[in-house]
């Protein structure tokens, strides 16, 4: 198997799975949560679990974190 020097990270069985939410899903979520985009938490866009999301200033990426005590679980973050 050859390495190009690049590895998908979201492979990677320690890194949650993240999701481009779309504007209507991102919509939804706002009006669940009642914030807006400043008030949630920022992920760069250069960060190594978006390679592959088209990800853009503004959009908001689901992150699905799995936990002995609750199983899966969502968190939102906003790209800056």
């Amino acid at each position: 198997m050859a390495d190009n020097g690049e590895s998908n990270i979201q492979n990677h069985m320690l890194v949650p799975k993240h999701i481009k939410l779309s504007e209507e899903q991102a919509a939804i979520i706002l009006k669940k949560y009642n914030v807006s985009k400043k008030q949630l938490p920022k992920i760069k866009q250069k960060d190594p679990a978006l390679t592959g999301l088209d990800a853009v200033h503004g959009d908001i990426i689901e992150i699905i974190r799995n936990t002995p005590t609750v199983g899966k679980s969502s968190y939102y973050r906003v790209v800056v």
